[in-house]
């Protein structure tokens, strides 16, 4: 069998709206042609052709005056239903998983099937910013790792507070970062060098995407061309926190401490 029968059976289904409908009905419960033509609002002569048609793909069968789905018609249902979730998922993620793909971060495709994701919008373009500092000021007493590509006034209040309240952090950022900080955050960059609780590894090469973890919990967040931060995912699935702390020891490996980077300098 071609692949074009089954885009043909595809093309057919989603071809009316109808004949999705009917579908949907039928997988609840068979029905009679009058009671399909009042749950589906159809003419009797569109829901007399609709069932020929999946008659012919035996996907249904007449069965004491009624109509049943087959497995056939079951599976074709279920893939369809999926296909939907699926590309509904992805209007909602499509933003963020492109982002981190330009990054370079390979997330796994697995982890989008769980958590709680903040967009930014038109209407609210610091909602993913927020959320962040949000999540820092909250880690409380825990032992948190991160990893930033940009740094902020926002950013760097909340690690204070979150210090303050008894947390304990590893940072990674970039030169870049390093060099914004210097300029512009110096007494959060003294508190970085002297907090014993604080510890911070500068990255040769530039990062492009968020992190930040503690206990059970995993953010990610993707940012745009700008380094803005576009979107943020809330995770605890195994998959998504293994990634997290994988990445983060590859960056913090691979990079050199500050203390070290502003004695060089």
């Amino acid at each position: 069998m071609s692949p074009d029968s089954g885009h043909d059976g595809a093309q057919y289904l989603t071809g009316s709206p109808i004949r999705v409908a009917i579908l949907r009905v039928l997988a609840r419960e068979p029905r009679r042609p009058a009671a399909l033509t009042d749950a589906v609002d159809a003419t009797r002569t569109t829901v007399q052709r609709i069932l020929a048609g999946f008659s012919d793909r035996r996907w249904v069968i007449k069965r004491n005056g009624a109509y049943h789905l087959t497995p056939t018609g079951q599976r074709v249902h279920d893939a369809y239903e999926n296909l939907l979730s699926e590309v509904d998922r992805a209007d909602r993620y499509g933003r963020f998983a492109a982002d981190l793909e330009r990054a370079g971060a390979n997330f796994p495709s697995a982890g989008l099937e769980t958590g709680e994701l903040t967009a930014a919008t038109d209407r609210d373009p610091l909602a993913a910013l927020d959320r962040v500092v949000e999540l820092i000021r909250s880690a409380g007493e825990s032992a948190v790792r991160a990893v930033s590509p940009i740094v902020t006034a926002q950013y760097n209040e909340a690690a204070a507070s979150a210090l303050d309240r008894g947390a304990s952090m590893e940072l990674v950022i970039d030169r870049a970062v390093l060099e914004t900080s210097v300029e512009a955050f110096g007494p959060a960059l003294d508190r970085a060098l002297s907090d014993d609780d604080a510890t911070v590894y500068v990255a040769s090469e530039p990062i492009e995407y968020g992190l930040f973890r503690y206990d059970d919990l995993a953010c990610v967040v993707a940012y745009d061309e700008r380094n803005n931060p576009r979107c943020l995912l809330e995770s605890s699935d195994p998959t998504v926190l293994d990634w997290a702390d994988d990445r983060f020891e590859t960056l913090s490996t691979a990079a050199t401490r500050l203390s070290t980077v502003v004695t060089e300098s």
